[in-house]
């Protein structure tokens, strides 16, 4: 299971060793070591880091399938792409893989509460997390964004909403994807794990 939504990047990766030195492909030989990590990967293990993105299997192999990506941006693009065929199985799957949010453990009782109880009507009336994507707020904002997002989106029609998660779905694997790709010693995806 994913991290709550309302981290918008997934958490480390474990690595189950140290990765094999990537063989950068020629039209990477700029590019980040992360991605060619990446483009480089077993499929089993770049399907896993994938995966820590978006819950869906079709999404995570149709981007394994078009390996390797010249920079970020095309593998960003493919994922867009990807995540706009998603089928209303597979936004569901993906949709069951994530989890909602809690603030952090030091905020007041009340906020906490208050989250709670948010999620739970939402996720009642739904069947699934309340998923957004919090790129562009500040971390002090997370907490208002939030509550403020499942307030205005406990109105919506379910297909509005189903339209609505899946927007801020493919936002946050674009987030998530961004990530794991980076560079970040935490993110390897030659060993990566869920």
């Amino acid at each position: 299971m994913r991290p709550p939504t309302l981290h918008h990047t997934s958490p480390a990766l474990a690595s189950s060793g140290p990765p094999s030195p990537p063989s950068p492909l020629p039209a990477q030989r700029h590019g980040t070591p992360g991605l060619d990590r990446f483009n480089t990967a077993a499929a089993g293990a770049a399907e896993a880091a994938l995966l820590a993105c978006c819950g869906s299997r079709r999404w995570a192999q149709r981007l394994v399938a078009h390996r390797p990506y010249p920079d970020l941006d095309a593998l960003l693009a493919a994922a867009d792409e990807a995540s706009y065929d998603l089928s209303p199985a597979d936004l569901a799957e993906a949709l069951s893989d994530e989890s909602s949010a809690g603030v952090h453990p030091g905020a007041p009782p009340a906020a906490h509460t208050a989250l709670a109880a948010a999620h739970a009507a939402y996720e009642s009336r739904f069947g699934h997390a309340f998923v957004i994507c919090l790129d562009g707020f500040r971390p002090e904002e997370y907490l208002d964004q939030v509550l403020a997002g499942i307030r205005a989106r406990l109105g919506h029609e379910r297909d509005e909403e189903r339209a609505l998660s899946a927007e801020e779905l493919r936002g946050l694997a674009r987030t998530r994807l961004a990530h794991v790709v980076a560079n970040h010693p935490e993110s390897d995806v030659a060993g990566a794990s869920r």
